[in-house]
C-alpha cells in the first residue's frame, strides 16, 4: 500500500513568487516535490491575508481558507527577509493568522534572505515564533546573503554550496514530518 504524499505548504515573507523570498520557497517546494511532497504555495498576491486586527479580518474567507490549509499540511518551508534585525511585517503577520490547532506538532524548514551579509537573526526570530506556537523546526536552516545576486536566471541558487543546504533543508523537513506522521 503507498504512502499518502506528505502535504508542504510554502510561505514567503514576500509578496509574489517574483521576489527574492518568493523564488526561494518556489525552489525549495520544487525539490520538496521532486521527493515526492504534495505542495501548495499560498501566494499573498492572489489571496492577500488581511492585517490583524482590520475590521472583518476574524471573519474573512481568505483567513478561513488560509487556516484550513495549513491544518491539513504536515509541513512548512517559509522564507522571510531580513528588515530591521527581524523577519518582515508580512511575514509576522501571516504567522499571525494561524495557532496551535493549525500548525502545532508541524514541521517547518526555515529560510531567510539578506541584502547583505548572511545572519541568522530572522531564523532565530521566526525558530522562536515557531516554538510559542508548537511547531517543529528543523534544525538545518538556510540563510542567503547578497540575495540580487543569488539566482541565476531560470530562479536556481548560484552558489552550490546554498543549493545543497536547501536540499538538505528540504530534505529534513520531509524526513522529520514523515517521522512524526508515523508515530501518530
Amino acid at each position: 500500500m503507498e504512502e499518502t504524499p506528505l502535504r508542504i505548504m510554502g510561505l514567503s515573507g514576500s509578496y509574489g513568487k517574483s521576489s527574492k523570498n518568493g523564488m526561494l520557497v518556489d525552489l525549495a517546494l520544487k525539490k520538496a516535490a521532486e521527493l515526492g511532497a504534495d505542495v501548495v504555495y499560498w501566494d499573498l498576491t492572489e489571496e492577500p491575508l488581511p492585517l490583524i486586527g482590520a475590521e472583518g479580518c476574524w471573519s474573512d474567507p481568505i483567513t478561513k481558507k488560509f487556516q484550513e490549509e495549513a491544518s491539513n499540511c504536515d509541513g512548512f518551508l517559509v522564507s522571510s527577509p531580513e528588515y530591521h534585525g527581524t523577519m518582515s511585517g508580512v511575514m509576522k503577520n501571516t504567522f499571525d493568522w494561524v495557532y496551535e490547532k493549525h500548525v502545532g506538532g508541524k514541521v517547518f524548514g526555515l529560510m531567510a534572505t539578506l541584502g547583505g551579509m548572511e545572519n541568522s537573526n530572522t531564523l532565530n526570530h521566526m525558530r522562536i515564533m515557531v516554538r510559542w506556537l508548537h511547531g517543529i523546526a528543523v534544525t538545518q536552516q538556510l540563510a542567503i546573503g547578497h540575495v540580487k545576486e543569488a539566482f541565476d536566471e531560470e530562479g536556481n541558487l548560484v552558489d552550490e554550496d546554498s543549493n545543497k543546504r536547501l536540499q538538505s533543508l528540504v530534505e529534513s523537513v520531509l524526513d522529520t514530518a514523515r517521522m512524526y506522521r508515523n508515530s501518530k
